[in-house]
């Protein structure tokens, strides 16, 4: 494989299969070769090498992988082995720390950036949940680690509620609890698009009238939203001390405490949809620009140290 060649694995749903024509015809525009459709579930290792749909993956000058829909443990497991032999984006290691809640938040606080106050505990350390209860009142919301999209969260309102819960967590394989304290807010966030270290886009998300989750897959909705210079730059050090080139800062402002807080970094956030681009939301045509960019800079340094 002697040209310049990246294998993409992009998500089709939401608008996701044009994104990916658009990309791979700009990467084509400078003689880089694309190979679409990589999706390591269906991959094989022997030999020494990772093959994928007939692709000896270790050939390739860099694998971009965004789709946050379809992974397992096969596919993530292959993808971190294929990190530590070519380029990845995102790198695999800023990729895995920003799927987990815990680590994402304890690393921000590492380098002062502000977010919920969190603790993890044991599963079998039920008075620590008890006693965060007691001290927070009901403002404790329970968080998968590997959660996305909403799925998963509850908030815990009282120890009746904790111990409704307890039966069904002690039939999991959950191996410990990561809890948040409620923000106060307006039910509003910012979801920030950096690409690079560069500034793409900001757009509002809302929750429902009878909720207070502004995922959009939990009932969110979408609304246009300018950010300050302070939400930009909290955004941008959120994704460099992640190590994401690609990343979505989600971005909330506590009333109490008077400040904006980072809510969670997203290592594949979405292009705007068809319908969100008719309200208004324009970024997909720099965010695709920004990628090419960074993968025409990271394919050549690879395929020039060959």
């Amino acid at each position: 494989m002697q040209k310049k060649t990246v294998g993409m694995w992009m998500y089709a749903n939401g608008g996701g299969e044009e994104i990916q024509r658009q990309l791979v015809e700009n990467l084509r525009e400078r003689d880089i070769h694309c190979i679409v459709g990589l999706n390591l579930h269906h991959a094989k290792a022997k030999n020494g090498g990772i093959i994928c749909h007939g692709v000896t993956m270790e050939e390739l000058d860099l694998f971009f992988s965004y789709n946050a829909g379809e992974q397992t443990v096969h596919q993530m497991y292959l993808y971190q082995s294929l990190n530590d032999v070519i380029p990845t984006i995102n790198n695999y290691n800023a990729f895995a720390l920003t799927e987990d809640k815990f680590r994402t938040a304890y690393l921000l606080n590492q380098h002062d950036i502000p977010t919920a106050e969190f603790r993890l505990c044991h599963r079998s350390d039920i008075n620590t949940l008890r006693n965060t209860i007691q001290e927070w009142g009901d403002k404790v919301v329970y968080k998968p680690t590997d959660g996305w999209g909403g799925v998963g969260i509850v908030k815990i309102e009282s120890e009746r509620v904790l111990d409704m819960l307890l039966p069904f967590v002690n039939q999991t394989d959950l191996r410990h609890f990561y809890i948040e304290r409620y923000i106060e807010n307006d039910h509003t966030d910012y979801r920030v698009d950096i690409v690079d270290g560069e500034y793409i886009s900001c757009y509002g998300r809302r929750a429902p009238a009878d909720d207070w989750k502004t995922n959009i897959t939990s009932g969110g909705s979408v609304f246009m939203r300018d950010p300050d210079d302070e939400i930009i730059e909290l955004a941008k050090k959120a994704a460099k001390v992640c190590g994401l080139d690609i990343a979505g800062v989600d971005i909330l402002y506590d009333l109490e405490q008077e400040r904006y807080i980072v809510l969670e970094v997203n290592g594949i956030p979405a292009f705007a949809t068809p319908e969100q681009e008719k309200l208004g939301l324009n970024f997909n045509q720099k965010k695709i620009d920004t990628i090419v960019e960074l993968i025409d800079r990271k394919v050549t340094e690879h395929h020039e140290s060959k």
